[in-house]
């Protein structure tokens, strides 16, 4: 039997990362504020977003019930926060994508939605 420890140590050593490249510095004042939308189903979220430095800033994910504060780290023009995943698509727009699963059947699904920025 082979020792878990090394079977993971080699993975890890084999392992590519998902995105290439380096994070860069983001221009914070096109993140920076409150951006709305509603998911298909009618439901409302907003996503705050400040304290851009860089390509780090702090998000707050709210969505009828649900809050999640976090750091994020900005890449390619988007972040996670949660299940959610934020992707700016131009001046004030962007796209959520945000992974739901359904009470009754224990499944998972893609819920899309699109969101602006009072500016």
């Amino acid at each position: 039997m082979a020792d878990p420890l090394s079977i993971l140590a080699t993975a890890y050593k084999t392992t590519t990362p998902t995105t290439a490249g380096k994070y860069v510095a983001v221009d914070a004042d096109a993140y920076k504020g409150s951006w709305e939308g509603k998911y298909a189903n009618g439901k409302k979220f907003e996503i705050s977003i400040s304290q851009v430095e860089g390509f780090r800033a702090q998000v707050k994910y709210q969505s009828e019930g649900t809050v999640k504060f976090q750091q994020v780290l900005i890449k390619d023009n988007s972040f996670r926060v949660g299940d959610a995943k934020f992707q700016m698509t131009g001046k004030n727009k962007a796209t959520i994508k945000n992974v739901v699963t359904d009470a009754a059947t224990g499944g998972t699904y893609l819920d899309t939605a699109f969101a602006t920025r009072d500016v």
